[in-house]
């Protein structure tokens, strides 16, 4: 059974950073695309980023170019997101996925239960 678990969400004030990330199990997670998808209180579920399995191809929804990047570790099996400049609008449940064929700009897969990233002041 594929296992994922995201951590360090965390309520922040704008401007601010976070670095999420996400732990990897019962899977070749080197063999995988991943990804990172967000759901906002009251919106579907929104892509953010994708990364290549080796880590060097990355993708990034537009709203977020510039303020976050996705990364990985496949020696420890774990994908990484540092959000900088957080704003309000990036509050929501940050969940990481596996993803399919690149570019998976998706927001389906199998994820894990989320981590929440809340932007106030």
């Amino acid at each position: 059974e594929v296992q994922l678990v995201e951590s360090g969400g965390d309520l922040v004030q704008p401007g601010g950073s976070l670095r999420l990330s996400c732990a990897a199990s019962h899977f070749t997670f080197s063999a995988y695309n991943m990804k990172w998808v967000r759901q906002a209180p009251g919106k579907d579920l929104e892509w953010v980023s994708s990364i290549g399995k080796r880590g060097i191809l990355t993708s990034y929804t537009a709203s977020v170019k510039g303020r976050f990047t996705i990364s990985r570790d496949n020696a420890k099996n774990t994908l990484y997101l540092q959000l900088n400049n957080l704003q309000i609008e990036d509050t929501a449940m940050y969940y990481c996925a596996k993803g399919a064929t690149w570019p998976d700009k998706s927001s389906t897969g199998e994820r894990g239960p989320g981590t929440q990233v809340t932007v106030s002041s």
